[in-house]
């Protein structure tokens, strides 16, 4: 077990991919930099990600994030010294509601003056891309050929090597108890390994962001959701390449798995909780109903495993990144609802520069935490896909 130092410049609180990144990013920049981490380094959510990478988002502050993600990651293996199976199968969104195609053609169109190269084609053109679906229902489908895969746990060890190799102290098994205050400044953070005195703490703790935040005095609206996935057997005539394929409204989704799939899709009945076992319940035979409409043929290859973990939800399905007003200086980088793994590559510039106080490469002020205090949101603002 590493020995947490007494003192550091900032502490980063969580050890996922957005923790391991901001501390690789920081200390590069030479910032004493101390990491405490409750599990293993990327034992939470990062651990149970699906592995998604994408720039097919609606809004431009995710379309910026979504390419950074992507240009680090398909680098990564040469930057990192670390494989983490980078795979440009891309992203395919299956439109079965007329009342969302208008919705849809406007997020291409903005992809596209991005330099995205998403498009929207017919049903039979989905089928080509992902020869595994039934296209019956289907109007139309956004496919985003850019878009890829790779492995989490991977690339939080890689960054977690980058990290210490620029001297930062990554602590592992290490809870966090609460944060020291003199009026509004931070003077350290309290820990089940002792007090680190620091007068800046990032809060990178996912799911568990809100407890972080409360320590300080800062309301960090996010909520632990359980998602479950299950991992097929082999899947008769399955191809190499499998987009990640999405059904929406639904949001099913479904990505290649060793010689079989991985599914999923949310559980409108789930209540927010810490809960990560895997229940099948009722959710199990939804899931199957939804396979057998979308991709029958997985239906003959069974359940190999199955498992849960958990989504950090934000009220408008956005992250929160930024810095306290009311604090100094506590900075946060949570709540991505389900982006994570994608934007981690991103968020670590943005947070380096932010506690540099100097501004981003991607302008993030529209993931301000005060934004849910100001303003009452729409639906068309919830980040839909």
């Amino acid at each position: 077990m590493t020995t947490l130092p007494a003192a550091a410049d900032i502490v980063v609180v969580g050890g996922g991919i957005i923790g391991v990144s901001c501390a690789h990013r920081l200390a590069e920049s030479g910032v004493d930099v101390v990491l405490v981490e409750r599990g293993p380094l990327g034992g939470g959510s990062t651990a149970k990600a699906a592995g998604g990478i994408r720039s097919s988002f609606t809004s431009r502050v995710n379309i910026e994030l979504g390419l950074a993600g992507l240009e680090e990651y398909a680098a990564f293996a040469n930057r990192y010294g670390t494989e983490i199976d980078f795979r440009r199968d891309g992203y395919l969104y299956l439109v079965t509601d007329p009342a969302e195609l208008p919705e849809f053609e406007r997020g291409v169109a903005l992809q596209n003056s991005y330099g995205v190269h998403s498009g929207l084609v017919d049903a039979a053109e989905a089928k080509r891309v992902s020869p595994l679906i039934d296209i019956d229902g289907v109007l139309a489908a956004v496919w985003s050929p850019g878009d890829a895969k790779a492995t989490p746990d991977s690339a939080v060890q890689g960054y977690a090597r980058a990290a210490r190799s620029h001297g930062a102290t990554l602590c592992t098994g290490v809870t966090v108890d609460g944060i020291d205050r003199d009026g509004d400044e931070i003077t350290g953070v309290r820990t089940s390994a002792g007090r680190v005195r620091t007068s800046a703490v990032l809060c990178a703790a996912g799911a568990w962001s809100r407890a972080v935040g409360a320590f300080a005095g800062v309301d960090l609206p996010v909520e632990p959701h359980r998602r479950q996935v299950v991992c097929t057997g082999p899947v008769a005539g399955i191809p190499d390449s499998v987009p990640l394929t999405v059904e929406m409204p639904s949001a099913f989704y479904f990505h290649r798995e060793g010689d079989g799939l991985a599914m999923s899709f949310p559980d409108p009945f789930a209540r927010p909780g810490f809960d990560t076992r895997y229940e099948a319940g009722t959710w199990l035979p939804r899931l199957a109903e939804l396979a057998q409409r979308r991709v029958p043929s997985v239906l003959d290859a069974g359940v190999k495993t199955a498992w849960a973990g958990l989504y950090e939800m934000t009220p408008d399905h956005n992250q929160i990144v930024g810095e306290a007003a009311g604090v100094s200086r506590f900075l946060y980088a949570t709540g991505f609802s389900g982006h994570g793994f994608q934007m981690g590559p991103a968020i670590g510039p943005v947070m380096r520069d932010l506690f540099l106080g100097r501004a981003p490469a991607i302008d993030v002020a529209d993931l301000d935490v005060r934004r849910f205090a100001e303003r009452t949101l729409t639906a068309s603002e919830h980040n839909i896909v």
